[in-house]
């Protein structure tokens, strides 16, 4: 239990509560807890039931992750109930890094980086050497990265277009035909429109832009990371819009031709 001691303390503190409230909620002795505080004591399996109810985080948070470490809004997640423990998602704390005023950076990872992404997104040594950098028009309630995207799968979104998204905790939010970035084991980062079938088939239907590539599954055991996508920075001008549907053409035409109709009766 190498965390539990540290994380009840720190939890019972950022809700301003004393050992006496806490005990008191838990039907215990004030100097029990305070021997649980400072590792005097070992709790019992129905006591970390308790604790867990009470601060609504998993035994297996309180126990394996050093809450001290994380930043602000790792712990914000946690105590709105995002624990990952509890919701029973694959994914994970995430390797986050902030500045000099503990504020959220939003790493970037170039295409250069990608390939060490794919097995260093959980290493805090990986992580802190990323470019970071802040944009002012995001929330900073919430956690954000920034990937260079390659080749022309989601056109009219350019290569080497950087496309920033917003950190999802619990893969049950994923909204179907929106767009994600996804870290996989297998390919690595992908930008895609996403149809999420998780409770349903267990997995996710990734679409592309460009209507060239075929949809294909992600089953949820290959997933790793889901970013949900919030904006994208290119230096090229997207092309022109050139309508080429002969369908679309033929509608237009009857467009014309009823307005043609309808000002002749008004004569």
């Amino acid at each position: 239990m190498t965390h539990f001691n540290t994380n009840i303390k720190l939890l019972r503190k950022r809700r301003g509560r004393t050992q006496d409230d806490v005990a008191f909620a838990l039907e215990m002795k004030r100097s029990t807890l305070s021997g649980y505080e400072n590792q005097i004591a070992q709790p019992g399996i129905e006591t970390l039931i308790g604790f867990s109810r009470y601060f609504s985080i998993s035994i297996d948070t309180l126990i394996k992750v050093d809450l001290t470490t994380l930043s602000e809004s790792q712990i914000s997640q946690l105590e709105r109930g995002y624990d990952v423990y509890i919701k029973g998602s694959t994914l994970r704390i995430l390797t986050t890094t902030v500045d000099s005023q503990n504020n959220e950076n939003i790493e970037l990872v170039e295409e250069k980086a990608k390939a060490g992404y794919t097995t260093g997104f959980a290493d805090p040594e990986y992580i802190k050497v990323l470019p970071a950098f802040h944009l002012p028009f995001l929330s900073s309630n919430k956690k954000y990265r920034s990937f260079q995207i390659s080749g022309d799968s989601m056109l009219p979104i350019p290569d080497k277009s950087y496309v920033t998204g917003e950190y999802v905790v619990d893969w049950n939010f994923i909204r179907s035909h929106q767009p994600y970035i996804i870290l996989t084991r297998e390919e690595g980062v992908v930008f895609k429109i996403a149809e999420n079938k998780l409770k349903e088939e267990g997995l996710l239907t990734l679409h592309s832009l460009n209507s060239l590539y075929q949809p294909y599954n992600l089953p949820i055991g290959e997933i790793r990371e889901v970013w949900k996508f919030v904006h994208y920075i290119s230096s090229e001008m997207p092309e022109p819009n050139h309508e080429r549907d002969p369908l679309t053409e033929t509608v237009k035409q009857l467009q014309r031709e009823v307005q043609a109709i309808q000002m002749k009766l008004n004569l």
